[in-house]
C-alpha cells in the first residue's frame, strides 16, 4: 500500500520533504496593532520608524565592511543610507520641536558625505539606527495632537512645514533610506556570490 500522495508517482520518486522549523513571520508593524502612548494621528509615522528598525536589524548586522562601503555601479552604499537616515531624522525631529540645527548637526551633515573613506561596522551602524529610532519615538509619544498643526520652519530658507509634516517626512524619508539600503545590500550579496 502507498503511502497517502503518493499515488500517481513513479517508481524511485524522491520526495524531498523539509523537518526544518521555522519560526512564524510576524506581519509588517502597521498590522500588529497600535504603538503604546504614541498618539493616534502619529501612529503612522510610529509603525514605519518601527519598520525600518526591524529591516535594519536584519540587513545590516550581516554584511562585512567592504559589503557596507560598496557602492554597485556608483549607488550610495548602504552604511551611508543609515548614516544619512540617522542624521536626517535628527536633523527633522529638530525642526519640528520649532528648533534650529546646531553646530554639531551641521558637522554631522558634512561628515555623512565622507561615510565610505572610513571601515564600517554592521553592528555599530545598526546601533545608531535603533537609538535614532528610540529618540524619534520618545519625540512622537512627546507631541500633543493639539500641536500636530503648529507652523514649523524648515532650514536656512525657513520653508514651511508643520509638525506633522515634519514627523511624517521624517518617517518617510527614513522609509525611503531604508527600502534603498536593503535593496543595495541584496545587489552587493548577489555580486559577490559571482
Amino acid at each position: 500500500m502507498q503511502a497517502p500522495g503518493l499515488a500517481g508517482r513513479a517508481p524511485g520518486t524522491t520526495i524531498l520533504t523539509s523537518t526544518r522549523m521555522t519560526t512564524p513571520k510576524l506581519p509588517e508593524v502597521w498590522l500588529r496593532g497600535p504603538v503604546p502612548d504614541v498618539p493616534a494621528l502619529l501612529q503612522p509615522a510610529a509603525h514605519g520608524l518601527l519598520q525600518c528598525r526591524e529591516e535594519v536589524r536584519e540587513t545590516v548586522p550581516a554584511l562585512d565592511d567592504a559589503q557596507l562601503r560598496a557602492r554597485p555601479g556608483g549607488v550610495a552604499s548602504v552604511a551611508y543610507h543609515v548614516v544619512h537616515a540617522v542624521g536626517s531624522l535628527d536633523r527633522l525631529l529638530t525642526y519640528a520641536r520649532g528648533e534650529a540645527l546646531d553646530q554639531a548637526q551641521l558637522a554631522a551633515l558634512v561628515a555623512e558625505a565622507r561615510v565610505n573613506d572610513q571601515p564600517a561596522d554592521g553592528a555599530a551602524l545598526a546601533g545608531r539606527f535603533d537609538a535614532a529610532v528610540e529618540r524619534a519615538l520618545a519625540q512622537l509619544r512627546a507631541t500633543p495632537a493639539d500641536a500636530l498643526t503648529a507652523p514649523r520652519a524648515v532650514g536656512r530658507q525657513r520653508l514651511p512645514s508643520t509638525v506633522v509634516g515634519l514627523l511624517f517626512h521624517a518617517a518617510e524619508h527614513t522609509q525611503r533610506h531604508v527600502g534603498q539600503l536593503v535593496t543595495t545590500a541584496k545587489l552587493v550579496r548577489a555580486l559577490g556570490a559571482d
